[in-house]
Parts: C-alpha cells; structure tokens; sequence
C-alpha cells in the first residue's frame, strides 16, 4: 500500500508540474477573461458532470462566498444544482440538453461560460459551449489530454497532461483555485 500511496503523490505531482511547466500563459488568459467578464457585471457560469459538476459548484461557491478574503460576492453559477430544472429537462428533451438550455435560459452578454470534462467526450458539455458561443459569450473548458475534440468548440481551453480521471480531476480543481485566487486578487483587494 505504501508504494502505492507513494505512486498516486508522484502522479499527481508530475501532472501539476506539467501543467506548471506549460500552461502558466494559459491559466492567466482564463483568469483575465474571467476578470473583464466580471468587471463587466457578467457571471461565470459553469457546468460538468459528476466530479466535473462537484467541481463547478465548488469553484462557484468559492467566487460567490469567499476564497481567501472577506469581500463583495462575484457573480457564479454551477449548472448542477438545480435538480427540478436538470431532471425535467433530461426527461422532456434528453441529458444532451441539460446545459445548453439552462445557457440559454440564463446566459447574458458579458457572461463566460466554464465547461469541464475530464474525457472531453462530454456531449451536453459540448452542446453547452455551442450555445453559449452562439448567444456571444466567451467559453473556457478544461478536459484532460483527450480532449481536442471539445477543446476546439471554447474559446480558451487547457488540456490537463494526463488521461488519468483521478490525476484530471485533480489538476481541474487546482486550476480553480489558482482562478479562484487570482480573481479575488484583482477584483477585491480591500475587504469588507
């Protein structure tokens, strides 16, 4: 088990020192669309499914409560949470459609629109970013090493350096916070 253990850490950490090696460019590009997008009075809005949808909420909350600083909240939104919206839409129209309705219903310029697959295979993911880019807002996705297909269909993407779920999944929230931070930082320097 020690091995392991030891093996999962060493993952993991070549994953983020990848990441580190070669998408600092593109981690400050998201958060600087973030940021306009924001001072602009629009929203984050983001979306995935299983721990790709526990990571929306998770970084949803952290920019609508607080990361690191007591401050004015930041407008975000996980698509996940409503589950009287997801399931009348899967039942009516079909699960493809869960994201790119509620984009529709609730998306607005100035708006960004997140979508996270760790296969990037995601179909209502990707159904997702089509709305939004047809209504005129800017789209981010993070996906693993796979996913070139739906990395296509955003505006800014950053593949994780791994086709490991758990090793994805780590990285994707570790992007979050790094978000998260810089975001709060810009936005909010005096707190409450």
């Amino acid at each position: 088990m020690r091995d392991r253990i030891k093996d999962i850490f060493c993952e993991s950490i070549h994953v983020k020192e990848e990441l580190l090696r070669t998408e600092l460019g593109r981690i400050v590009e998201i958060a600087e669309l973030i940021i306009e997008a924001l001072r602009k009075n629009g929203k984050v809005i983001i979306f995935g499914n299983g721990g790709s949808a526990a990571d929306s909420q998770h970084i949803a909350a952290e920019l609508v409560g607080r990361f690191k600083k007591d401050r004015t909240a930041l407008a975000a939104i996980a698509l996940t949470v409503n589950t009287s919206v997801l399931t009348s839409l899967a039942n009516d129209y079909g699960y493809e459609v869960v994201f790119s309705k509620q984009i529709e219903a609730l998306g607005r310029k100035n708006d960004v629109a997140i979508g996270i697959s760790t296969s990037g295979k995601a179909k209502n993911v990707a159904l997702g970013l089509k709305q939004a880019k047809k209504m005129g807002l800017k789209t981010v996705v993070l996906t693993g090493k796979n996913g070139n297909e739906l990395a296509k269909a955003a505006d800014l993407s950053l593949l994780v350096p791994s086709e490991v779920t758990a090793r994805i999944q780590e990285a994707h929230i570790t992007i979050g916070h790094i978000l998260c931070e810089l975001i709060e930082q810009e936005l909010c320097s005096e707190t409450k």
